[in-house]
């Protein structure tokens, strides 16, 4: 036996260089270990406990990035894995999962333990050769960590010659992608914004993609296995991992196409590497004949964009009824102090503060009902529409076949359109929802105006509530404090809104049978739809539950207004409440004070007056108004 794996180890790239006396000693060492597909060698944030030698197989390396798993490296047959063990006792800075069966060769840590102290000549040459890979691995990671204005792609000394229509190109075998996915890579460098910057629309990408195997393999047209295959690589992405292979620019020329064969080439690799085949190897699993069968572009992507748009609306829609309850709440505990209400930046009538933010509250839930209205509206779908929607390559019970999959694996009530031809042509639906989110903008950025004069001062202006200081505001004005959380919310919603100017400039652009500009809308929709997320939840967490009153200030105002003589009508009269505002404008006294003054009113009549609960008719905070 130590002789097999003696023969085994002087394979290696890995141990390439070491001495046979070396070798024999680490074949007393090591332990031969089989792991199947997507098992895991060990975890990040576990302690080291092994280093593996690849014998066969394939072995991913991943990190959880904003809590999804992205994949680093692939390390194949020679390389080592977990080598950090032979330089420290940190625990794992990532996961090792197998990509397909895989032998290995392992040294635990007890061996390393005994290699030091018996043979730390070998030590040493195993230490030396574990830093080399660490750096090699460490220098292509950039692919998969870029940033906005680093180069986006993947690396690597291997490469894998794939051919198209244009002819044969050379892809990193890294790369779960392809050669269509590569000439995009390289034909639209122009917002810097990556397909992987929206896992919605991936895993949108992915369910359709699952969906239209398992209809493909129910018809008969897709053999049982492949769908499998496909499947399953389509609910791996759908759980987030391989997001970092999906490199196109989300503007792009192409209806979406570069998108689209994004995801079928993904799909098409990974489902390769889990039937224990190479990535390219596309008589097996190919990207068009089975991952995009019985599809086009042309139904695809508007569909993804309608899933992805949906699951982004839900986290909108919570994310603004939770700044809607955090202003209802704010609501109640202002219901005590009077201020004044204030028209075209003039004194109006009295109100309670109460009164003010609970309305903001309310104008926020009508919003929360019309992007639910607007979500109806997109689980209207075009799938089995293929080019211009006469169907054309998809077999007959196709369309049904697959949004019945589709809504079984999204859990939405999706519905095939009626007139498919008129589906793949029209983009109304997008441009109702951008409708409503700009409408939701609108009156958000209203309500951050509001609490920015609200704020003002802190004593020049009207300081009746103060807002969490988040920052200095100056770096040259000592003492100053910003509203920079109402401000980056204004910025927030002048881009949704601009963006509704775009999404409808590209949806009037389109041409007979085709909107060949959906890809600007879907950028504009996702990325405004989720700032706008961002924003609601940034002004509740660290603005609106921190928002204090000042009712003194807010009482000081009250009394020396002249606007408070209307609610004085009832008790004076019209002509008399004339001529007291008349004397207090003239005089620069107040109200308050003249009435005193000429013995119209007690102080205790006066108070009652102007008692909030007296004055005022505070609407409930139970349930939002009838929309208007």
């Amino acid at each position: 036996m130590s002789t097999t794996i003696r023969e085994q180890l002087r394979s290696l790239s890995f141990l390439e260089g070491l001495t046979d006396t070396a070798l024999h000693q680490l074949s007393r060492l090591v332990k031969p270990a089989e792991y199947e597909c997507d098992a895991l060698l060990f975890t990040e944030g576990t302690e080291r406990t092994l280093l593996a030698i690849v014998v066969s197989g394939a072995v991913a390396i991943e990190k959880q990035i904003n809590g999804r798993p992205i994949r680093l490296a692939t390390l194949g047959a020679g390389e080592g894995v977990g080598e950090g063990l032979l330089l420290d006792d940190s625990t794992h800075g990532t996961t090792a999962r197998a990509l397909t069966d895989t032998s290995v060769l392992e040294i635990s840590r007890e061996q390393v333990a005994e290699m030091i102290r018996e043979t730390p000549t070998l030590y040493a040459a195993l230490v030396g050769r574990a830093a080399r890979a660490i750096s090699q691995r460490l220098s292509a990671v950039d692919a998969t960590m870029v940033g906005r204005g680093r180069a986006l792609g993947f690396g690597g000394r291997h490469v894998r010659v794939e051919h198209d229509l244009l002819g044969e190109r050379e892809v990193p075998d890294d790369a779960l992608y392809g050669v269509q996915t590569l000439r995009a890579l390289e034909n639209f460098p122009i917002t810097g914004v990556p397909l992987r910057e929206f896992t919605s629309l991936i895993e949108a990408l992915a369910a359709v993609k699952e969906a239209a195997a398992l209809a493909n393999a129910e018809l008969g047209l897709l053999p049982q296995e492949t769908a499998d295959l496909i499947a399953r690589a389509a609910r791996e992405i759908r759980g987030g991992r391989h997001h970092e292979h999906f490199i196109v620019d989300m503007i792009q020329g192409g209806a979406g196409t570069s998108t689209n064969m994004n995801a079928n080439e993904v799909i098409a690799n990974r489902a390769l590497e889990l039937s224990g085949r190479a990535r390219g190897e596309y008589q097996f699993v190919h990207p068009n004949n089975h991952v995009n069968l019985s599809q086009s572009t042309n139904d695809v992507y508007p569909t993804a964009m309608k899933l992805a748009l949906h699951s982004q609306i839900e986290e909108l829609r919570r994310a603004m009824s939770e700044l809607a309850a955090a202003f209802l709440a704010k609501g109640d505990e202002f219901s005590p102090f009077i201020k004044m209400g204030r028209t075209q930046l003039q004194d109006a009538v009295p109100m309670t503060l109460g009164q003010e933010f609970t309305a903001f509250g309310h104008t926020m839930l009508e919003d929360v009902q019309r992007l639910e209205e607007a979500q109806a509206l997109i689980r209207e779908i075009n799938m089995g529409a293929t080019a211009i929607g006469t169907g054309i390559t998809a077999p007959a019970g196709y369309a049904e076949a697959v949004r019945k999959h589709l809504s079984r694996i999204t859990k939405l009530e999706l519905i095939t359109a009626p007139d498919l031809v008129e589906a793949t042509a029209d983009t109304g639906a997008f441009v109702q929802l951008s409708g409503v989110l700009k409408r939701c903008a609108v009156k958000l950025s209203k309500i951050c105006n509001d609490l920015r004069l609200l704020a003002s001062g802190p004593r020049a202006g009207l300081g009746e509530i103060d807002l969490p200081a988040m920052q200095p505001g100056s770096s040259i004005m000592p003492g100053k404090v910003n509203p920079v959380i109402p401000e980056v919310v204004n910025q927030v919603c002048f881009d949704v809104i601009g963006g509704d100017l775009t999404v409808t400039i590209a949806a009037e652009a389109g041409q007979l049978q085709l909107n060949v500009f959906e890809p600007v809308i879907a950028f504009r929709l996702l990325a405004g739809i989720f700032s706008l997320t961002n924003a609601c939840v940034v002004l509740r967490e660290r603005c609106v539950e921190g928002i204090s009153a000042n009712p003194d200030r807010m009482r000081q105002f009250v009394e020396r207004s002249v606007g408070i003589i209307t609610a004085l009508v009832p008790v004076l009269g019209y002509d008399t409440a004339t001529e007291i505002a008349r004397e207090a404008l003239a005089s620069g006294r107040g109200v308050y004070e003249l009435v005193l003054s000429r013995g119209l009113m007690t102080r205790e009549e006066l108070d009652r007056a102007l008692n909030p609960e007296t004055m005022t008719q505070p609407q409930s905070t139970a349930a939002a108004p009838a929309a208007r």
